[in-house]
């Protein structure tokens, strides 16, 4: 039983001390890892739609040489709601919804901006937390300036992206929002500032499924229509998940001086692409002077919708353990990764480099790149954790929705490892890579930059960026207990050359998203932003009194 049975605990998230348990830690290590999750205590039918639950890795020792692990369930508004009438709350499928509305989980990813910290999901507003208590600050933008799929009394369902991004020449964030009955697509930016928040519809791309990741160069936002899909006849309970990801999907450029010069809440013109296969999570080199070039983490055969039943079986004939229920189903696919160059003026894609490998890659689970405004410019090198092939949490329903889109003949005969690679940006070559043992589960790596900061440098850059020189942080769980790994960046294939772990037997739920923060200050209490109170309004005469009250209640703490 490989996939370790304890990454779905429902452990309190608790503050810990890890300790160096293996090689030395650089002394060039600096800063903080910072780690999105979903709190399992809530019970959600789906791992994924629990509470969002952050946690802050210091990579500098403390008192003794041990090193800080803080963790904190988000204290949201929707959590403080469900934590005083948890019996008015029902996790299903697609999230947990009560008479207040839709809870807004915040659980999939960190966002550092500068010295602030976000949290965000695909179903919700980005959530400002406190870099140093973790602790909820504030929602990013009123709720009707998303223009949510479906309103409510006080927390309204607005479908965006897990993975919005910095722009670090405006100095804004870009997100979009999504209408899921039409499929019609808005980019949203937030300044920073202020209560508001800016929004264009766009033109001539319908979405017809989800838009979990933008990414973006100096002169264009790049969306994706990305691979999860709403079954409603499961969401509203007349039957099993049937419906299957796109194979393909369209994917839209849409300039940023057309969005500086349009009136907010005026349509804006996108060019649009086609690409395949399915896609969930891509990044853009910055520069675009030669081209918009794009790494694209396909996801052939995942269907994150799809969560393991305690009655499933899986694609060898064997029942699943009930251990995993809720796990979302992995790959039945081998992994596929491109660079594809789009040109908006011809219209045209060019496949630059491709990555398919059945016998050494399944699953392209998750990457770490260097997120400096350098890096990004020009990036040298793309990590990416491959999960591996894993038959026990591929369920025959699966399969059986797939049908011929799967095809079984390149099943391992066993389990893979999962697998680190390091790979050359351009072409994909694999330039060093890492095997685990086949009871280790790792989860998002992320790039620690050597010598950030330094003079002509911005914050995040180090001594030479673009992902090669510094180090890769990546939490690896196992039943025995979690522990956190460093590799050399430049030379993965050496393993790690530290291991952090906290006493034997500790154990977490599985992580999500990881990023890499310099510094952890406290949020900066002068700068404007949304109360909670402001989002209340007529819409609550819509609830009893007693609910009323309640959200007023909650209004006042916040």
């Amino acid at each position: 039983m490989p996939i370790p049975r304890s990454i779905l605990t429902k452990a309190d998230p608790s503050d810990l001390e890890l300790d160096v348990v293996q090689g030395a830690w650089p002394s060039d290590v600096s800063g903080h890892m910072v780690i999105s999750s979903s709190d399992q205590r809530t019970h959600p039918v789906h791992a994924f739609f629990g509470d969002g639950v952050l946690v802050r890795l210091a990579l500098t020792p403390g008192p003794g040489g041990r090193f800080a692990w803080r963790a904190n369930v988000i204290d949201s508004p929707s959590v403080r709601l469900r934590r005083r009438r948890p019996d008015l709350f029902t996790a299903g499928p697609v999230g947990t919804n009560s008479p207040f509305g839709a809870v807004n989980a915040a659980n999939t990813a960190p966002l550092p901006w500068g010295d602030r910290l976000l949290a965000t999901w695909d179903a919700g507003r980005p959530v400002e937390v406190d870099p140093v208590t973790l602790g909820f600050v504030a929602e990013v933008g009123h709720r009707d300036d998303w223009a949510p799929v479906l309103d409510a009394p006080v927390l309204p369902s607005i479908l965006s992206t897990a993975h919005p991004v910095i722009d670090p020449e405006r100095g804004c964030l870009w997100s979009v929002t999504r209408d899921l009955m039409t499929g019609v697509l808005s980019v949203v930016r937030y300044d920073g500032e202020g209560g508001h928040v800016r929004r264009w519809p766009v033109e001539g791309a319908v979405f017809p499924q989800a838009t979990h990741t933008i990414t973006q160069t100096r002169d264009w936002l790049v969306l994706a229509d990305t691979a999860y899909k709403v079954d409603l006849d499961e969401v509203l309970g007349a039957g099993d998940r049937t419906v299957t990801n796109n194979p393909d999907g369209p994917l839209l450029l849409v300039r940023k001086d057309t969005l500086d010069a349009t009136r907010p809440g005026t349509a804006v013109h996108g060019t649009v692409f086609r690409i395949a296969p399915e896609v969930n999570h891509f990044y853009a080199t910055y520069d675009d002077s030669a081209g918009v070039r794009v790494v694209m983490e396909h996801s052939p055969g995942v269907d994150i919708g799809l969560y393991l039943r305690e009655d499933d079986v899986d694609v060898f004939g064997r029942p699943v353990d009930p251990a995993l229920r809720g796990m979302y189903c992995h790959g039945a696919s081998p992994a596929v990764v491109t660079v594809m160059e789009f040109d908006p003026e011809a219209g045209t894609v060019t496949d630059v480099a491709r990555l398919r490998d059945p016998g050494r890659y399944w699953q392209a689970e998750l990457s770490a790149v260097d997120w400096s405004f350098e890096g990004q410019l020009r990036p040298t090198r793309h990590h990416l954790v491959f999960q591996g092939f894993h038959p026990e949490a591929v369920s025959a329903r699966l399969l059986r929705n797939y049908g011929d889109r799967i095809d079984r003949s390149l099943f391992p005969r066993e389990e893979t490892p999962s697998v680190l690679a390091s790979l050359d940006r351009d072409s994909l070559k694999p330039l060093a890579e890492w095997a685990w043992p086949l009871d280790d589960y790792p989860t998002s790596p992320i790039f620690v930059p050597r010598a950030p900061g330094g003079p002509g440098r911005s914050r995040y850059a180090g001594s030479e960026p673009g992902g090669h020189d510094g180090y890769l942080a990546v939490v690896v769980h196992n039943d025995a207990r979690f522990r956190v790994e460093l590799f050399d960046a430049a030379h993965v294939s050496r393993g790690p050359v530290a291991t952090l772990a906290p006493a034997p037997g500790t154990v977490i739920p599985f992580m999500i998203h990881a990023a890499w923060m310099p510094e952890a200050r406290p949020h900066d209490p002068s700068i404007e932003r949304l109360r909670f109170a402001d989002d209340l309004d007529e819409r609550l005469d819509r609830l009893d009194p007693e609910l009323r009250a309640l959200a007023r209640e909650v209004a006042a703490e916040l």
